[in-house]
């Protein structure tokens, strides 16, 4: 192990792992049994999605972040698959779309509604039709809007542009054919201008996504290569594999100088995949194997020895795949500076795992939450197709500052009907000049504001409703009905109150100009 120096200072020395309690996890979740080298599960500031077992087909769970305790067995899913899904991961720029890869040897992309589920989403917005065998990963393009990366095992890395309109796309943008054996892993470099695989013939190559050149290769014999993660802001690579004693190993190499790694360490001689995770914001790595109990964590340094042991946490439990929220969806006020979502099939559990900072202050930590990876795309993918690249959009973590949240807002309630166009109504358009529409009178003012008040109140206590889990025994259910048919008579009364004010207003106009006639 690379144990912390005697003297080194550091901020996070001291950080340790939390776990959720039982009603802050996600229980009665029916993990899937694939042993394909993914994690199975993809977390965003409003959901969490998870890969599930199903009889034929593909299907995955997105269950809202706050709806945690035990999953109704009817829960709606996400099928559409022919085969098994291998791999899911959210759109970093919008809270609301996802992309999924399947044994069926195709992509699809899935717009999940803003609204509570009520049944299975069967239709995707868009599918990617292009690899010949089944595609195993895939990975969005940390910058540019709309780009997506996908591996099958074909041997081929595949680049789409989702903003084409059709919605069925069968040519990628590019294709990167550099690779003789099925690609492993995946990495972007902060700017996306660079791209790390990890190939099953052992060899990590670094790559420009846009030309297919490699830039870097490695020949090292000595470690068979599983993961490989862009240390970004130090030019490092970091990779996870087996020594040629098939021990656990971990290396970390220079990005520009592939041919030796600047650090090699065995581990364990387990068995289970090790999956690495950066974070560039406290330059932390942490290190998790699949089947293990505990979850490794480093700090990285520029200088030698580079890697810097920190601690693990520990649990009683196995986990076969882990989920990480993004920085702009972590409790501040609690020092959390990073949470893993472990998934533990023998208790069809989704466990939240915090990694805090301790403080004994309770307000914002300005030096362990610098200015991190926002919401926004910091180009369009026509710009970055060109050769454009640029850097993360940054924002502020602080609480009330912009880009803490959703994307868009979370979990709005269905529409229920819609609202009357003025414009329909009998002889409205006719006899009513641009210049009256411009000019209500005061009384007809206060009317239309006490009118809007009202209707805002109603509407944000009717969105309560729907914001709230699915019922599980019949008592919620009745509950739940009965509140619903109140809003919805409350929504009655305001357009019947509506109606009566249009008509009120076509008599007056009726006047006017019978006045003005005679």
């Amino acid at each position: 192990m690379s144990w912390p120096t005697q003297y080194r200072s550091s901020k996070f020395r001291h950080v340790y792992g939390q776990a959720a309690s039982k009603d802050k996890c996600y229980d009665c979740v029916p993990i899937t049994h694939n042993v394909h080298d993914n994690n199975f599960c993809a977390v965003n500031p409003c959901f969490v999605a998870v890969v599930t077992e199903c009889a034929g087909g593909g299907t995955f769970l997105v269950i809202p972040i706050k709806q945690t305790g035990k999953l109704n067995p009817k829960y709606p899913k996400i099928c559409g698959h022919k085969g098994h899904v291998l791999d899911i991961k959210w759109n970093p720029f919008n809270d609301f779309v996802i992309a999924s890869c399947s044994e069926d040897a195709t992509i699809k992309i899935w717009d999940i509604p803003k609204h509570l589920l009520v049944e299975n989403i069967t239709s995707p917005k868009k599918e990617l039709r292009g690899h010949t065998r089944r595609v195993g990963l895939i990975e969005w393009h940390p910058t540019a809007d709309n780009i997506l990366f996908s591996a099958g095992y074909d041997y081929k890395i595949m680049i789409w542009n989702l903003d084409i309109m059709d919605a069925v796309i069968s040519k990628p943008v590019k294709i990167l054919d550099a690779h003789k054996d099925v690609v492993l892993s995946m990495s972007f470099n902060i700017d996306g201008s660079l791209l790390a695989t990890a190939c099953r013939d052992r060899k990590i190559r670094v790559l420009d996504p846009r030309t297919g050149t490699v830039v870097q290769e490695t020949n090292y014999k000595y470690h068979k290569v599983n993961k490989v993660v862009f240390l970004g802001n130090v030019k490092k690579l970091f990779s996870t594999g087996t020594s040629g004693w098939n021990n656990r190993q971990i290396a970390l190499w220079d990005q520009n100088d592939l041919s030796v790694p600047l650090l090699e360490e065995d581990l364990d001689g387990s068995s289970g995949l090790l999956i690495p995770f950066y974070d560039s914001d406290t330059h932390m790595l942490y290190v998790v194997g699949r089947g293990d109990r505990n979850i490794r964590y480093y700090e990285i340094s520029p200088e030698k020895p580079y890697l810097n042991y920190l601690t693990e946490y520990r649990s009683l439990l196995p986990h076969k795949g882990v989920g990480v929220m993004p920085k702009r969806g972590l409790e501040v006020s609690a020092c959390e500076i990073f949470r893993f979502y472990r998934l533990i099939p023998t208790k069809s559990l989704i466990e939240p795992v915090s990694m805090i900072v301790p403080r004994r202050s309770g307000s914002y930590q300005e030096d362990i939450y610098p200015l991190t990876t926002g919401a926004q795309p910091a180009l369009t993918a026509l710009e970055w197709l060109e050769g454009a690249n640029k850097g993360p959009v940054l924002v502020s973590l602080r609480p009330g500052t912009e880009g803490m949240n959703c994307s868009t807002h979370f979990l709005e309630p269905e529409p229920l009907m819609n609202t009357t166009d003025l414009s329909q109504h009998e002889g409205w358009g006719e006899r009513m000049s641009a210049e009256d529409m411009a000019k209500p009178s005061g009384s007809e003012l206060e009317v239309e504001e006490k009118m809007l008040e009202n209707e805002q109140v109603h509407l944000s206590s009717g969105s309560e409703v729907f914001e709230c889990p699915p019922p599980e025994t019949e008592s919620e259910l009745l509950q739940m009905f009965y509140q619903q048919r109140d809003e919805i008579d409350r929504l009655r009364k305001i357009i019947n109150q509506r109606d009566i004010q249009i008509k009120q207003l076509e008599l007056q106009l009726k006047n006017v100009y019978s006045d003005i006639e005679h």
